[in-house]
């Protein structure tokens, strides 16, 4: 493939979007972007900080100049943060900007992963396993709703999944 097409990283907290962006990019030899930590480059703070100061608004809004800026870029990989589906506008943009891949991921598997990691504003002091099927019941619809293809995680690894995102393409 000549020219790598925009690809869209979509899904649940935990679902591995970022890890498999780099592969995903890295098989395609083509730029990867993480519209989180872009997020944080262009605020110069984190997400958590934002969250706290601007609030879950003022960081969705941040997100959608984010993710047109991205649309603005080379084609590439865009992994994009678990929320960036709320927004009307970012799905439109996806959708017809590029090819809009939903990794799915269990509530199990999400809680395994996010469990790690304390920079999850939305599950900051909470019950993690509550909060993130909360967050799927709302969100699952959308991300299927934006998807040109599903891909189950659980059992995968981010090279197979970004080989199997390769393999499903359009030409």
């Amino acid at each position: 493939m000549s020219t790598a097409p925009r690809i869209f990283l979509v899904g649940p907290m935990g679902a591995g979007k970022s890890t498999v962006g780099r592969a995903l990019a890295s098989e395609l030899n083509a730029p990867f972007y993480d519209s989180d930590a872009e997020i944080e480059t262009r605020a110069g703070a984190d997400i958590s900080w934002i969250f706290e100061i601007e609030g879950e608004d003022g960081f969705r809004e941040r997100e959608h100049r984010v993710i047109a800026a991205l649309c603005a870029e080379p084609p590439g990989v865009i992994a994009t943060g678990g929320g960036a589906v709320i927004a009307e506008a970012n799905r439109i943009l996806m959708v017809e900007s590029g090819f809009v891949v939903y990794l799915e991921a269990t509530i199990k598997e999400q809680v395994r992963r996010t469990g790690k990691e304390g920079a999850r504003p939305l599950l900051a002091n909470k019950n993690r396993q509550e909060v993130l099927t909360e967050l799927m019941a709302v969100r699952a619809p959308l991300y299927q709703g934006v998807a040109h293809l599903v891909l189950p995680t659980a059992g995968r690894n981010a090279r197979g999944l970004a080989q199997a995102i390769v393999a499903a393409l359009p030409d």
